[in-house]
């Protein structure tokens, strides 16, 4: 009983510390923040953002998936800094850090497929690592997780409390249950430690920086829409999807830090649109004659994924902002000059 009421007592005064330091996010004064996945697609728009929000920012990335043109823009900017290192070695950071937000996974199918071992690893072994390294600087922790929890959805739209319908065993399944560990792991630290943690389930994101051959819906269409391909379509076409704008998703990732509950919050676009008519306002805008080309869809390939966002808009005061045609447009004009990655600052909608 003793040792169980020590480590009680050690849980609240971390819960202290946390709360301290969670005062001075909410009124951020030259805050530092840890970036895992900082070179990637989101990661490297969250370090565009932080430092327009006056944060020092540390941008760690091991450059599987990520890519330093995605932050070459940033490189001799004041207050910003990037090392090159894997999260599921040991962390060595010295001095302060605020707020650490975990986006270290590969993300596409593609990335995920062909690195099933370490996408498991980052999803256990690293994302431990970077829990271990919050709690000893007394960091707020953030975890992107991912939709992808939800699996193939039999509940519509899909809330937080929803458990999900993931297959354990398919070819996903290195994705969405490293993602759903990761969610276990950050909760044991909450409550054992009483870390301060949040956890954001992402929903489809797109903008500048995606890499054209990530094999996820918005590049493929539009690389191949702009190369005069025909345009993927797996299935009927009839299956949904959601998008979220970049710059939206950043804003909620930033006030997700600052909120205190530590319960999973859906971040995403709510506007439901089927991939056959997201295919043809891709083919619209680029001004493409390609024909649409379908083919079989693939294992465990989710038929319906719409967020319900009510507990963002109640928590964190967030919508999304940006309408689908007016992101692709920016989105597409990237992907045309092929600078969307070494750019001088994030593309903003206007």
């Amino acid at each position: 009983m003793a040792k169980s009421g020590e480590g009680a007592a050690k849980a609240r005064r971390h819960k202290r510390d946390s709360d301290n330091r969670q005062s001075s996010i909410d009124n951020p004064q030259s805050l530092r923040a840890l970036v895992a996945g900082g070179a990637g697609f989101i990661g490297s728009h969250l370090c565009d953002h932080l430092l327009e929000h006056d944060f020092e920012v540390l941008s760690l990335d091991n450059l599987v998936t990520g890519s330093r043109r995605n932050i070459r823009h940033l490189l001799s900017r004041p207050g910003f800094r990037f090392q090159r290192g894997d999260v599921t070695r040991p962390l060595r950071v010295p001095g302060r850090v605020d707020v650490v937000f975990n986006l270290a996974s590969p993300a596409s199918p593609k990335d995920y497929l062909a690195l099933p071992l370490e996408t498991l690893a980052v999803g256990s072994t690293g994302t431990r690592n970077l829990l271990e390294f919050a709690l000893r600087k007394k960091a707020v922790f953030v975890q992107a997780s991912t939709s992808e929890v939800y699996g193939d959805p039999l509940l519509h739209p899909q809330t937080e409390s929803y458990w999900g319908n993931v297959n354990p065993v398919g070819p996903r399944s290195v994705y969405d249950e490293a993602k759903r560990f990761s969610e276990t792991l950050v909760m044991a630290y909450h409550r054992k430690h009483g870390l301060a943690t949040r956890i954001a389930r992402i929903f489809n994101t797109y903008g500048p920086r995606m890499k054209l051959d990530d094999g996820r819906i918005v590049p493929t269409l539009v690389d191949q829409a702009l190369n005069g391909k025909p345009l993927t379509v797996f299935g009927n076409g009839r299956q949904t999807r959601s998008f979220c704008y970049v710059s939206d998703m950043v804003e909620g990732l930033y006030r997700l830090s600052s909120c205190t509950d530590p319960m999973p919050v859906n971040i995403g676009n709510p506007r439901e649109f089927t991939v056959l008519r997201f295919a043809r306002i891709v083919k619209k805008l680029t001004g493409s004659r390609s024909p649409l080309r379908f083919e079989p869809l693939p294992e465990d390939d989710p038929k319906r994924r719409r967020p319900d966002i009510t507990r963002a808009s109640r928590l964190l005061r967030w919508q999304p902002r940006v309408e689908l045609e007016q992101g692709l447009k920016l989105t597409i004009d990237s992907f045309r000059s092929k600078s969307c990655t070494v750019r001088q600052g994030p593309l903003r909608p206007t």
